[in-house]
């Protein structure tokens, strides 16, 4: 058997050789999925003081983007972390970076999510284009969806469709996704979005798609909409 000291010097050398995915830095006892626990530090909550609808800081007096639901809040800040984690990681994963997607809903499953989380009666998520999740082979804002209703105790609800000649959002300038138009997003064929719906995205931008999904929701029966997304771009 190899002596505990040898094998103890053995970790050191890896980790020294080893180079963090994010920050190119050594990496650490705490790395996780390839990135090194200050890469991690990254995954900054918001700070305090922000409207309570937009979930940005803004002067008092009502909210000054266009808004659909009546309350909305973010987890994580997009640019928070020195590289800005969010803008490192949603991109590698949606480019296919399964052990960072496992890392993020573990995560997740550890956040502290808003109070009124457990008011709503079921949740949905924002959706993608069909061949974008066919694609992908996964949706990251419903499997966040389901880790928010499950902690939540609620069930989750695929209540919304993206029509499938729709590009992406993340592809196009701000100007440009704010004039996405209402006919985006539809309700599924028999869905029936009733009582107080929680809408769960990866990551709020503009707030355009959560604003056609929330129309579309109270259209359809809502009697509120809530919105949580796990990054807000500050």
């Amino acid at each position: 058997m190899l002596p505990t000291t040898f094998l103890d010097g053995l970790a050191r050398a890896r980790g020294s050789l080893l180079l963090c995915r994010g920050c190119l830095g050594s990496v650490d006892a705490e790395a996780e999925a390839g990135l090194c626990a200050r890469c991690w530090q990254g995954l900054q909550p918001l700070p305090e003081g922000r409207c309570g609808r937009c979930a940005l800081p803004h002067a008092e007096g009502p909210c000054p983007e266009p808004v659909a639901w009546e309350l909305g809040e973010a987890l994580w800040d997009y640019h928070g972390g020195r590289p800005p984690f969010g803008a490192l990681v949603l991109p590698g994963i949606k480019r296919g970076e399964t052990g960072w997607r496992r890392a993020l809903l573990r995560h997740l499953t550890l956040a502290a999510l808003p109070d009124w989380v457990q008011e709503v009666d079921r949740v949905t998520s924002a959706p993608s284009a069909l061949p974008r999740r066919l694609w992908r082979g996964f949706d990251l804002a419903a499997e966040a969806g389901r880790v928010v209703a499950d902690r939540a105790g609620r069930p989750y609800e695929p209540l919304l469709a993206k029509g499938w000649w729709r590009g992406r959002q993340a592809m196009r300038t701000e100007s440009a996704r704010r004039r996405l138009p209402r006919k985006a997003v539809a309700l599924r064929r028999g869905a029936l979005p009733g009582g107080i719906v929680l809408l769960v995205d990866d990551v709020w931008t503009t707030g355009t798609t959560l604003l056609r999904c929330a129309q579309v929701l109270r259209e359809s029966g809502a009697d509120e909409v809530r919105v949580l997304a796990l990054f807000r771009a500050m």
